[in-house]
């Protein structure tokens, strides 16, 4: 009888032990470079439902952030009507800055844990990947591109944050100083709103990530004067609480991961991560 009760209790808690989690893949891949990430899941975690999206793979995922956040933050809200007890979201680079924003445009949802994987949370003035769809595009003339109207129908061109040209950055982004609150909408409230629900978010990147840039824009921190980097506490976006960072960690529910040696076409390759800075926050 005893040995019963345990199998039962046993197959209970694989099936209902762990809670469903929803991945997005970054910029020029799809679902498929996810799966390292989705097996490793699956194999530490038996029983746990995990969703890959195949939403805006390869071109397509240069579409305007706003138009894949409406398209892939409905699907997420249709899985988490089918799972009460909440799920948890990972998303990696682009889709890691998409999903932060889905969580903030769709504040109803029920995501636990969000995790951030290399993600350009706080923007990018780096040409590194980008090389790869503008081959002729060069760093300090790439404002001339991406803070025009053509330059934000492309989701780059929405989180690109050129530290020598703010006043055309507010001026012209669409995207990226709304939800980050820098400049106020009447979405404001809800894009902070969206954020403090959560039980935690953890934000993983690291210095040898070599397409980040800087590297601490995955941790919200960014450029200041002359290309010197402020840490993500130093920032407004943090001292003046704009979406709930410091509401976040005041509670302990914001977790900082640093990992130095790892490229960022490799984080969500890298068994060793998902072992050890993932697989925790996915109870």
């Amino acid at each position: 009888m005893k040995l019963i009760l345990l199998l039962i209790f046993s197959n209970l808690f694989i099936t209902f032990g762990y809670k469903p989690v929803f991945l997005m893949h970054g910029i020029m891949t799809g679902s498929i470079s996810m799966e390292i990430i989705k097996g490793r899941i699956e194999e530490k975690h038996p029983g746990t439902i995990v969703y890959n999206t195949d939403r805006f793979g390869g071109w397509s995922s240069l579409e305007s952030m706003w138009y894949q956040v409406q398209q892939i933050g409905n699907d997420l809200m249709n899985i988490t009507k089918q799972h009460p007890e909440g799920i948890h979201l990972l998303g990696y680079s682009q889709g890691a800055l998409l999903a932060r924003t889905i969580l903030q445009t769709f504040t109803d949802h029920n995501v636990h844990n969000f995790i951030s994987l290399s993600g350009p949370q706080a923007g990018q003035y780096g040409t590194n990947f980008l090389h790869l769809i503008f081959p002729d595009l060069a760093l300090k003339s790439a404002f001339e591109l991406f803070y025009s109207r053509v330059g934000q129908h492309t989701s780059v061109g929405n989180y690109w944050n050129d530290p020598y040209h703010q006043t055309l950055y507010l001026e012209y982004s669409q995207y990226l100083p709304y939800v980050n609150n820098e400049l106020k909408s009447n979405k404001s409230d809800d894009f902070k709103k969206g954020i403090v629900k959560l039980n935690k978010m953890i934000l993983i990147g690291g210095p040898d990530d070599n397409v980040i840039t800087p590297w601490e824009s995955s941790q919200f921190g960014y450029y200041g004067a002359n290309e010197t980097v402020i840490n993500l506490i130093d920032r407004d976006i943090y001292k003046e609480d704009l979406i709930g960072l410091k509401t976040l960690d005041d509670d302990g529910k914001l977790k900082i991961v640093t990992v130095p040696g790892v490229d960022h076409f490799m984080w969500h390759l890298n068994v060793s991560i998902v072992d050890n800075y993932i697989l925790p926050f996915l109870d």
